[in-house]
């Protein structure tokens, strides 16, 4: 059974950082796709970044060059580096695993997380 956990979220001031953790288990992320998705108050949930085997990364435009997304093999964990934080990034953030891989892109999940909540004030 993946189980997919984040931790990480919170509220922060506008250009503050947060690093969001997702533990998977049950799920070998090694050759395979992970994403952290978001999803605001009454908007439709949307993708911030995927990465496949452990080196290939695609960001959304919104987060390019604020956001990094990373891998840690060994403790099968999922990262989100979030920097320069600005009030519209506050979303519930979800990680995601088990997508395909196409090309330059995971595409869609089959596991997702509960979700952790972040909130940038201004």
């Amino acid at each position: 059974q993946v189980q997919l956990v984040e931790s990480g979220g919170g509220s922060v001031q506008t250009g503050g950082s947060l690093r969001l953790s997702c533990a998977a288990s049950g799920y070998t992320s090694s050759s395979a796709c992970m994403a952290w998705f978001r999803q605001a108050a009454g908007k439709e949930r949307e993708k911030v970044a995927d990465i496949f085997s452990f080196r290939s990364t695609s960001y959304a435009d919104y987060v390019k060059g604020r956001f990094t997304i990373s891998q840690d093999n060994v403790n099968n964990t999922l990262y989100l580096q979030m920097n320069s934080l600005k009030p519209e990034d506050t979303a519930m953030y979800y990680c995601a695993a088990g997508g395909p891989r196409w090309p330059g892109f995971c595409g869609p999940p089959k596991y997702w997380g509960q979700g952790t909540q972040v909130t940038v004030s201004s």
